[in-house]
């Protein structure tokens, strides 16, 4: 049932080397300067064609994103007395002198005249102007955003750890209530069985048999970490049968489930630690015995589940829910995160009715 409180990690490992460098935020930041820039660039009359202009920015662009993304990861460790973001920043400046060369080594390479022609050396001029004015404010406002998304990815990684933590704790403390669920249910039953033999009953052969086999089933469920209601029902008429066995003549019951809800979930032993409850307390302590109404059924989401007997009442069960209620009241609470409900609730004019509310998961 917790696993429903589970979460999977969803933060994913940084990326590194070339990845990190070439992003593709990164690659369409430096292309959108580039044209935006390249473009501005080839407004004045005297200045060279737009295809050159945006060409020297886009690599100017390019090898200043290679050189910061390169300072990023090296070298790994510095001097304490040299911030990376310095680094990174003069590596930027650096960068946009080297792609202007190599910008006008393009140039030269494809047109050697052109390449010397005093709009492009102009051209070029402005753009390492603007470079040195506009590059360092560029990388310093991309490291402010890095660091941002680094501290929300870092947030929600905690986030995501401290909810396994408390996932974990939930399942241990739910093993814990489960594990007692165990013997104090098997030493009732066989704590009957003993009154059976003692008394020298006929009938104590047959309730052991039929104490086996149920047992078989039932065991291998109290493992897991959820059932479905029309399995706790099975387990629930067994265990009345047995009880039926051991007081023919005190002994009635009837079960009833809504069929939309036979096939949700609730923790192993729910049920029955209701109708045990009801025939120890309510049954078994009155000379005329009594009935035992279990009903099922789905409402607004919910399942219900009521459990009726007409035994001794409420006067005289002592005080507080006892070992089997109290620990089932804790395991509904941690299977569903609180949102289920246990009430009892006399029944004139003696009589116990048991009420549980849980949402259905399917």
């Amino acid at each position: 049932m917790s696993s429903a409180m589970g979460h999977q990690q969803i933060v994913q490992a940084r990326p590194r080397g070339l990845a990190l460098v070439f992003g593709w935020r990164r690659l369409v930041l430096a292309l959108s300067l580039g044209i935006v820039f390249g473009a501005a660039n080839s407004l004045p009359s005297t200045a060279p064609t737009i295809d050159v202009t945006i060409g020297h920015a886009v690599v100017v662009s390019l090898v200043a994103v290679l050189a910061f993304g390169l300072f990023e990861q090296r070298p790994v460790r510095l001097p304490p007395w040299l911030p990376r973001w310095v680094l990174q920043v003069g590596g930027v400046v650096v960068a946009v002198l080297v792609g202007a060369l190599l910008a006008h080594s393009i140039a030269m390479a494809v047109d050697i005249h052109s390449a010397h022609e005093a709009p492009q050396m102009k051209g070029l001029l402005v753009l390492i102007v603007e470079g040195l004015l506009f590059g360092p404010w560029i990388a310093l406002g991309a490291m402010v955003r890095q660091r941002d998304v680094f501290a929300r990815d870092q947030a929600l990684a905690f986030e995501l750890e401290r909810s396994e933590f408390e996932r974990k704790a939930l399942d241990a403390r739910l093993r814990l209530l489960q594990a007692q669920v165990k013997p104090h249910f098997l030493f009732n039953t066989l704590a009957n069985v003993q009154a059976l033999v003692d008394a020298g009953s006929p009938q104590a052969s047959n309730v052991l048999t039929n104490l086996i086999a149920y047992l078989r089933a039932a065991v291998p469920r109290m493992q897991g970490q959820a059932t479905t209601l029309d399995q706790e029902l099975d387990l629930a008429r067994a265990y009345l049968e047995l009880m039926q066995m051991r007081m023919p003549d005190r002994l009635q019951f009837a079960l009833h489930i809504e069929p939309a809800a036979a096939k949700f979930q609730c923790p192993p032993m729910t049920l029955l630690t209701l109708v045990e409850n009801a025939v120890q307390h309510g049954i078994d302590p009155s000379e005329e015995g009594g009935r035992i109404d279990v009903d099922i059924w789905l409402r607004d989401g919910r399942c219900l589940v009521r459990v009726m007997d007409t035994g001794v009442g409420l006067k005289t069960t002592g005080s507080g829910l006892g070992t089997g209620l109290s620990t089932l009241r804790e395991r509904m609470q941690l299977a569903f995160g609180g949102d289920a409900q246990l009430h009892l609730t006399e029944i004139e004019p003696h009589g116990v009715c048991a009420e549980l509310n849980f949402p259905a998961r399917p």
